[in-house]
């Protein structure tokens, strides 16, 4: 299922704040016996920013996989937007419909630079040379600019990818994904490695990202949770444990139990 950019429009244009962009439906993964997940069921709001915490093997990068395409599950449904089941869709096309994935280690092109990087992340064509020498159009050009100022890298902009710190690598990659035009940013543990100054950058990309875009950020870092944090959602052997704030989270009896042994 390929939907037209104008069948995309319809699917997630019209959604307001509050409205569901996401929504996981009795979701079951298995490997070998082993349910990574459980007849999860989850829903995500339009310009949200949700945070998921669970121990290792809760569940949290398997659901991030069903959702980009890359596993299928043995049951249930993944709605996004209105009415597009990205069960009935390959990786790329869900991409192209609108879902960024960001992974814990950045991936950019260090031979170019931080606006060459961008550019070539706008493009369809992601030959090089091609790429590089076709004109950018003014709105192009506006886009990339914006983008750099989010992130903090606008005054390096000429500088190569290779000579930025593991912090500004991992902001690159947010804004190259930027470039896609995405309605739902999947982040993974954005602040692993980074020093305290690059986690509070961190913190105010995100928030910022989330006043025109859906944002799922899985993370360990419960500091950095907590600074940016409206509602979560706790996972536990592939299900929905606890959801709220976090304050409501951290004293939901079911999670104290689980995770403090109480």
């Amino acid at each position: 299922m390929l939907l037209l950019k104008h069948d995309q429009e319809q699917n997630v244009g019209s959604l307001k704040k509050g409205d569901r962009i996401l929504y996981l439906d009795d979701i079951t993964v298995s490997f070998d016996g082993f349910k990574a997940l459980n007849s999860l069921s989850l829903s995500i709001e339009y310009e949200e920013l949700r945070c998921i915490i669970g121990a290792n093997g809760a569940g949290k990068s398997t659901m991030m996989d069903v959702i980009t395409g890359k596993t299928s599950p043995d049951k249930g449904d993944v709605i996004f937007g209105k009415a597009a089941n990205l069960l009935e869709m390959d990786e790329p096309s869900i991409a192209q419909i609108g879902i960024g994935r960001k992974f814990q280690k950045p991936t950019v092109f260090e031979g170019h630079s931080i606006f060459e990087n961008l550019e070539l992340a706008m493009k369809d064509d992601k030959r090089f040379y091609k790429t590089l020498f076709a004109k950018l159009q003014g709105e192009q050009k506006d886009k990339i600019e914006e983008t750099m100022e989010l992130i903090g890298l606008k005054e390096h902009y000429h500088n190569p990818a290779s000579i930025l710190s593991h912090g500004q690598k991992q902001w690159l990659e947010i804004g190259m994904l930027l470039m896609q035009n995405p309605k739902l940013l999947l982040v993974d543990e954005p602040v692993a490695g980074m020093t305290p100054g690059e986690v509070e950058k961190t913190a105010q990309i995100l928030t910022e990202l989330s006043k025109s875009h859906s944002v799922v950020v899985v993370e360990h870092d419960m500091e950095f949770i907590r600074s940016i944090a409206k509602k979560v959602t706790v996972l536990h052997e592939g299900s929905v444990l606890a959801e709220g704030s976090m304050k409501e989270v951290q004293n939901n009896e079911k999670v104290r139990k689980v995770y403090l042994g109480e």
